[in-house]
């Protein structure tokens, strides 16, 4: 690769200490760090064919996907890889459309039916294929363990921590909201069965050494409020986040949560009774992470929150200026990572995301 090849005008070396530490608020980083829930596969690709960055890797490696990931992520100046248990098999109903993005799907798009789940009633939660935890492979964090960099960490994210999205999917969101009047007992009981799946997933995940954050990724809200009641969320899902992040907490490692939605209802619980040490997914017509800093930004840091919307329709200067102006206002003491407001999703134009990439590697306090 030569320097034309390079998008960004400022080199980045990962420093998963840094990085921690920003997430920690223990003070203003010395640069900017990023985070990103997920790139999607399309865009990852893209990246790699575009700046060449699998030369030299066999595609038929079992462990290429993990050799493309890790190339990506030091390319774009991440300081981690995220990574959970190789695979949690919930099947859910689902329909699938056609994929419109200019970097499309390869299979459509899938959506989870909102209207009827796979359990709606005790007969079907008995007759529902719960995964066994004994059965569930790690073998994409071994190989982490071994191989990654040792300038990087690992986010341990993904198999756990889902419990107001299981609650939905497994029921489907109308079933859900009656069965929260009428059949609670039947909630209850996917509740802690989700406890059970997600507790040991955890524990396996945290016996990886490589794996200094934790991350539970869980969408409870939509733009003017939470999906189910505020009570109703700390009955059958926060002390399940709670109970995650005791986890994580005992073992020495921060928990982040992802959760979409308007969650101000539920803030002061997240903070204060959960004890999240970070909050991601922000979005402009609900709260600008710009706003938050002087408030819960003082007691939890704030990841991401360059909106989606803004950087699939702003030109490049704007966007640029946007992601100044965040940084001015968030990065002082810490505890603000630079991202997009959800995740890198393949409809994003793939110019627009790097230009908030290299905008944030630009950056001076």
């Amino acid at each position: 690769m030569t320097q034309l090849d390079v998008p960004f005008a400022t080199p980045v070396t990962p420093n998963w200490e840094a990085f921690r530490d920003c997430i920690m608020r223990t003070g203003t980083p010395k640069r900017v760090h990023h985070i990103e829930l997920f790139l999607d596969r399309e865009v990852q690709e893209a990246i790699c064919q575009r700046y060449h960055l699998l030369d030299g890797l066999d595609s038929g490696d079992p462990a290429f996907p993990l050799q493309r990931m890790v190339r990506a992520q030091r390319f774009l100046g991440y300081d981690y890889v995220r990574q959970g248990v190789d695979d949690l098999p919930m099947p859910l109903n689902r329909a699938v459309t056609e994929d419109t993005a200019a970097y499309q799907r390869e299979g459509g798009r899938s959506y989870v039916d909102e209207t009827r789940g796979p359990i709606t009633s005790w007969e079907e939660f008995e007759r529902y294929p719960w995964p066994d935890p004994a059965e569930v492979t790690t073998n994409a964090l071994t190989w982490y363990d071994r191989h990654l960099p040792d300038d990087m960490c690992v986010i341990g994210s993904g198999g756990f921590a889902h419990f107001a999205e299981y609650l939905t999917w497994l029921m489907g969101y109308e079933t859900l909201c009656y069965a929260l009047y009428d059949q609670r007992d039947l909630v209850r009981a996917i509740a802690d069965r989700l406890m059970g799946l997600y507790v040991p997933m955890l524990e396996r995940i945290l016996s990886y050494d490589r794996v200094k954050i934790v991350w539970g990724s869980d969408d409870m809200g939509f733009k003017t409020g939470p999906m189910i009641g505020p009570n109703d969320l700390r009955e059958f899902v926060l002390p399940g986040h709670r109970k995650m992040a005791e986890m994580a907490h005992a073992a020495g490692r921060p928990y982040l949560l992802h959760s979409c939605g308007n969650l101000f209802s539920i803030y002061d619980d997240l903070i204060d009774d959960v004890k999240i040490d970070a909050k991601h997914s922000f979005e402009d017509t609900i709260e600008d992470v710009r706003e938050l800093k002087p408030t819960y930004g003082q007691r939890m840091a704030l990841l991401g929150g360059i909106d989606l919307d803004f950087l699939c329709r702003a030109d490049e200067a704007t966007i640029r200026a946007r992601v100044r102006n965040t940084l001015d206002i968030c990065m002082p003491g810490g505890g603000y990572c630079l991202g997009t407001g959800n995740s890198v999703a393949n409809y994003i134009p793939l110019n627009s995301y790097l230009a908030m990439v290299d905008e944030g590697r630009n950056y001076v306090l």
